[in-house]
């Protein structure tokens, strides 16, 4: 018995299969922008059947979109066009006869470090990706939160400054404000360029009030950061806490626990621990 993750990313499914808690096969196949709705849909049944020699007990999916968390739909997604209104929940467990759960990739990030990541003993957990964007899951008393519309923990698209929190607290401020990217400077700042680490300076500011605005919405007890941008966490955490350290509530700053992601594969793990989730009384 075992669960399947599968993480539908931009160019690629990935599907990957986890027997007692551990990742133990992993396959992928090509996604491309011209594919029809359900060839894409048969292509990751085919996946799954691939990893599920032996029985299992259930399969959770992660998408890049907005999905209706309950009826398993899911909605305009930007690498497959063809996507519009796709009922993946339906469609896959009338092809597999097992419970299949469906949700963001931000919300499997999250539940997926709760239970096999940083998240593990802590109750209420941010998982906030830093990547080309700023997007965040939420877990409350151990149990993802959605919201209504699977909007919530959309932190980045909270107005902040001119712009918003992604557009200054994400891989974007990099290409938008300086015209580079955060790996060009994170490899400049290794090697001591002033410019490079004044940079990330500015970007952990902004990024502290980010958190400032998740310390006031949500009071976790930890927020864990993933995606491309947190690599370089070394190179903005101090000005990040120092920019925290105004928050009304100086006891929160005292508890305030941020932590990177070290969990390989943890869009197939999160994608799974959907399973868990909503399994869970």
């Amino acid at each position: 018995m075992g669960i399947i993750g599968v993480d539908l990313g931009g160019t690629n499914a990935r599907a990957g299969l986890i027997e007692n808690n551990s990742l133990v096969n992993v396959e992928s196949i090509p996604i491309t922008k011209t594919m029809n709705a359900m060839d894409v849909v048969d292509d990751i049944t085919n996946l799954i059947e691939r990893l599920s020699a032996s029985e299992i007990d259930g399969i959770g999916v992660g998408v890049p979109s907005v999905v209706d968390v309950e009826k398993g739909i899911v909605y305009d997604v930007q690498n497959i066009p063809s996507w519009k209104e796709v009922p993946l929940k339906k469609l896959l467990e009338a092809k597999l006869h097992v419970p299949v759960y469906v949700n963001n990739d931000a919300n499997c990030f999250a539940i997926g470090e709760k239970y096999f990541g940083k998240g593990k003993d802590h109750d209420n957990v941010v998982g906030l990706i830093v990547g080309t964007g700023l997007g965040a899951g939420i877990i409350i008393n151990s149990k993802l939160y959605a919201g209504r519309n699977c909007g919530a923990g959309e932190f980045g698209c909270v107005a902040y400054r001119d712009k918003n929190y992604e557009y200054y607290c994400s891989g974007q401020f990099f290409t938008n404000v300086y015209h580079t990217t955060g790996e060009e400077l994170f490899e400049k700042a290794k090697r001591g360029d002033k410019e490079a680490v004044r940079i990330f300076s500015e970007f952990g500011a902004n990024l502290g009030q980010a958190i400032k605005l998740i310390m006031y919405t949500i009071d976790p007890e930890i927020i864990i950061l993933g995606g491309s941008v947190s690599k370089s966490f070394e190179m903005f955490k101090n000005d990040m806490y120092r920019s925290v350290k105004d928050f009304a509530y100086p006891k929160s700053v005292d508890n305030l626990v941020v932590k990177v992601s070290e969990v390989d594969n943890v869009a197939i793990l999160g994608a799974a621990a959907l399973y868990y989730d909503g399994t869970r009384i």
